[in-house]
């Protein structure tokens, strides 16, 4: 992390560590220093208390098949709460915690039995869950910011210079006629999957609709696994996974400074 102890805006590294921490996944040798950070500002603080309250809320979704009435009345606190720390925070940071109670709804919203994708989005969804076929794609040789994989030009970044997850494996499959590939990246022991649709887009799932960085995000969940889609030039992206949080997927999902084919 920074030793910047008065910027005012978390760093991209800062967040995906913040996140982490909370959810129990931060590499063991980060801890002291990530927490010493947290503790010197209130600004990270006050999101990290946020982001804890939030991981508790998921872990009780995924154990329901709907959500029970305390676990609604508990959403409702969130988002009260929601308001007041968006007023009290600026800039990206705030916008990440405003977010952060959008989608405990939208989660909620999307256990069975309440919300649905279409067929197409949950056929795609469903190609993660195979596991790779192939080797990682290289880093790009032109652009060591993207993989040396693409879906019709637009390309898979490569996340391991911003974020430390590893492009570790990939598969190729055909669903309804359209190419449809899937990298999988690696951070210590958790693992997403970012798939990508060549176009028509397939149809926009009925989820709660975010934005990150400009980019419009949809969040459900589907089989028991977190997924994160939105569109690039007419294409359908997806990111997905099992025991991830949602601004971990969003962090990835919305960074802009790639040079990805849009």
């Amino acid at each position: 992390m920074s030793s910047s102890a008065d910027k005012s805006d978390p760093t991209p590294r800062e967040l995906v560590e913040l996140s982490a921490l909370a959810d129990g996944t931060l590499d063991p040798s980060r801890r002291a220093e990530v927490e010493s950070r947290i503790a010197a500002s209130p600004q990270l603080s006050e999101l990290y208390e946020r982001e804890r309250r939030v991981v508790a809320i998921l872990h009780e979704a995924r154990a329901t098949d709907r959500a029970p009435a305390r676990l609604r009345a508990r959403i409702q606190v969130e988002r009260r709460s929601k308001g007041a720390l968006s007023r009290r925070q600026a800039g990206y940071a705030g916008a990440l915690a405003t977010a952060l109670g959008a989608v405990v709804v939208a989660l909620v919203l999307a256990l069975p039995g309440e919300t649905g994708a279409g067929p197409s989005l949950a056929q795609a969804a469903a190609l993660a869950t195979r596991g790779p076929t192939h080797p990682a794609p290289a880093p790009d040789r032109s652009n060591p910011q993207k993989l040396g994989q693409d879906v019709e030009e637009v390309y898979f970044p490569n996340w391991l210079p911003h974020f430390h997850w590893k492009a570790v494996g990939m598969r190729t499959d055909r669903i309804k006629g359209r190419e449809a590939v899937t990298v999988y990246y690696q951070w210590h022991q958790q693992r997403v999957a970012y798939t990508i649709v060549g176009q028509p887009a397939l149809t926009q799932p009925r989820a709660r609709v975010t934005w990150e960085n400009g980019t419009e995000l949809r969040t459900l969940s589907l089989g028991g696994r977190l997924i994160v889609t939105w569109r690039r030039a007419n294409h359908t992206c997806m990111l997905s996974g099992a025991g991830v949080s949602p601004s971990q997927l969003w962090m990835m999902a919305s960074y802009k400074e790639l040079g990805l084919s849009e």
